[in-house]
């Protein structure tokens, strides 16, 4: 998925830094710096942030593809967002 638009450039920008700070957790909880119920309080708002960036990248495709306007494609609550991963 090519991201050609500044907007696209700044959401993959947030979803690289969510995903290292997903990382940086794990790493904590794998070292012992913090335990598992931290780890999962921590994780819980970043991943949900994370499915609404990835979900608003693939419309911003969607619609570039099909010739429409890409800045057109809004974030999505999570819980619509979350519904789709089935």
């Amino acid at each position: 998925m090519a991201a050609g638009s500044g907007q696209d450039r700044e959401i993959l920008t947030r979803i690289t830094t969510m995903v290292e700070d997903e990382r940086r957790l794990r790493e904590d909880l794998a070292a012992g710096r913090i335990d598992d119920a931290t780890e999962h309080q921590r994780l819980g708002e970043p991943e949900r942030a994370l499915d609404q960036c990835g979900d608003l990248l693939r419309q911003r495709c969607a619609k570039a593809e099909f010739g429409e306007n890409p800045d057109e494609a809004r974030v999505r609550s999570s819980s619509q967002v979350e519904g789709y991963r089935g």
